[in-house]
């Protein structure tokens, strides 16, 4: 097992170095970032200070090895006040010529609009995606599991085929298409009786200027993520209940007279749950990125929105450290699934 998780580990870090790779060079097709930030009318030496701060001055090469040192967690920094209070970094042993290698915490520089620290940016906004997600994900999986344990049990029945013609609909239908027919439907049209709104955040300020959360606006958007979801989580467990009602041991439970109720919930569905909590888990992560296109069309302001905007706004540094954090999240997500088809099913071996 140990063996299987460093091996994936180090997939998983080539994954995303390769990610890194891709968006860098990127971005660096793009205009000139520093023209950018100061505004057209910038003198020349305003614009060298900050091509010089960015490491814009520098060779191409040169550029993509200050940004793997600024993003990694370890690595060999000046022992300088304006370094340690750049980065934030601990210092483990000097390397001498004033160099340091250093832990830290992955530095994705500031936003060319605001500049604001992108971790900042980015902390505050994953709370929203990440209640968006998990939201869809709980919704789906609640109601994939009820839908296909009905539609096993009434196989070949009008509640079978009802469900079934939900399912194929749901899965073809793309979440930022759900997405606008839920926001002009049950947002605008139906707004008086829903009670809905077509747009807006999670958090909002109240008359007084304290947070608060409109969970209303929570409704839609989550819909509108977990359709698609609901149709896999659904189709598969039918499958899955379908197989487990024709084992040996089902039968075997009808013919000592147990409830079947008991029989469905205790015998058939908790066998049955193995491979639909896999997919569940799996699915989480790609969730995060139908995020992206839902919260640009609720004007949800979490990771997704803030991505889109940093894009229209060619802030290079807040759309590269957004990137680069859903791929590590996405990275993560699948190695804990794997190590979690052994755990939920113990004919799995790792090599």
């Amino acid at each position: 097992m140990i063996k299987y998780i460093l091996k994936k580990t180090v997939y998983g870090f080539l994954v995303l170095l390769g990610v890194v790779l891709i968006v860098f060079f990127l971005f660096k097709f793009m205009p000139d970032p520093a023209r950018m930030t100061m505004g057209q009318r910038a003198d020349i030496s305003s614009i060298e200070a900050i091509r010089k701060e960015e490491y814009l001055d520098e060779l191409l090469l040169k550029q993509f090895q200050y940004y793997l040192r600024d993003i990694s967690p370890f690595s060999v920094h000046e022992n300088t006040p304006e370094s340690r209070q750049k980065y934030n970094y601990i210092p483990l042993f000097s390397l001498g010529d004033n160099r340091v290698w250093v832990i830290k915490k992955p530095y994705l520089r500031r936003s060319y609009q605001n500049k604001r620290l992108v971790s900042e940016i980015i902390s505050q906004a994953l709370p929203t995606t990440v209640i968006l997600g998990f939201t869809a994900i709980t919704l789906a999986s609640i109601l994939g599991i009820l839908f296909g344990c009905v539609a096993a049990v009434k196989q070949h029945r009008f509640w079978d085929q009802f469900i079934q013609v939900f399912a194929i609909l749901g899965y073809s239908q793309p979440p930022y298409f759900s997405g606008v027919i839920l926001a002009l439907v049950f947002g605008y049209y139906l707004a008086p009786l829903t009670g809905l709104n077509s747009s807006g955040g999670l958090f909002a300020l109240d008359d007084y200027g304290n947070e608060i959360i409109i969970w209303k606006n929570l409704i839609l958007p989550a819909l509108a993520l977990g359709i698609r979801p609901v149709a896999i989580i659904m189709q598969l467990t039918r499958s899955a209940m379908l197989d487990v009602l024709s084992q040996d041991y089902i039968r075997t439970a009808y013919a000592k007279g147990l409830n079947f109720s008991a029989i469905l919930i205790k015998h058939a569905l908790r066998n049955a749950l193995n491979p639909v909590i896999t997919v569940i888990s799996g699915w989480f992560a790609a969730i995060l990125s139908g995020a992206f296109f839902i919260e640009i069309i609720f004007d949800f302001k979490g990771l997704g929105y803030e991505t889109i905007k940093a894009l229209n706004n060619l802030d290079f540094p807040v759309a590269m450290g957004c990137v680069l954090f859903t791929a590590t999240v996405f990275v993560l997500i699948n190695i804990l699934v794997d190590i979690m088809y052994g755990w939920l099913d113990p004919r799995i071996t790792y090599h």
